[in-house]
């Protein structure tokens, strides 16, 4: 199957927002994880600085970033990944999406968060402790459409600790990059 670039979501301002988290998160000698790593962009900048791994749920997504040298996993979230990692990278799809606004393609997986906008980020939540190593730490990208609050308190029933590292303007909405961590690391 050939790359559709039309259907893979490509860098915007949440993205650059996240990699300039990431810029100043990332260890030596991490062990990172990027779930929907949409194009690559963030995992091809980040491979000479740790060891990274990426998902896509999107199979464009997942040839788009193999073509930029990363090691790629197609699933949805998590699934199929074994190991914990100290990072774990996250842009998910946070838009509030009624069913009546839904396209039926491949774009629509990074986009669509469900009736809330955080449809998506409950199941993560959810499952990421499977993969965090002791002490990992999460980024995680947000829209106020999202809801802020809500979303913090969706971790915090999950046993986590949250904290905005970035946040930026972008039309008519304020975006977030998320820092969590366990209660307890």
């Amino acid at each position: 199957m050939p790359v559709n670039p039309d259907q893979v979501y490509q860098p915007e301002a949440d993205t650059y927002l996240l990699l300039e988290a990431c810029r100043a998160e990332v260890k030596p000698g991490d062990r990172v994880l990027e779930i929907g790593t949409g194009s690559g962009a963030i995992a091809a900048e980040l491979v000479q600085r740790c060891d990274i791994l990426a998902t896509d749920l999107n199979p464009h997504a997942v040839l788009c970033a193999r073509q930029q040298g990363i090691e790629v996993v197609q699933g949805d979230l998590m699934s199929g990944i074994r190991g914990t990692f100290d990072l774990v990278l996250f842009n998910p799809p946070y838009l509030p999406t009624k069913a009546e606004e839904r396209l039926d393609d491949w774009l629509e997986y990074a986009l669509d968060g469900g009736p809330t906008g955080r449809e998506v980020i409950e199941r993560f939540a959810h499952d990421v402790r499977r993969v965090l190593a002791p002490g990992g730490r999460i980024l995680l990208l947000i829209s106020s459409l999202t809801g802020l609050f809500e979303v913090q308190k969706l971790f915090a029933r999950s046993g986590f600790v949250v904290a905005v590292a970035r946040q930026q303007t972008v039309e008519d909405e304020e975006l977030y990059v998320l820092r969590i961590v366990t209660a307890t690391g």
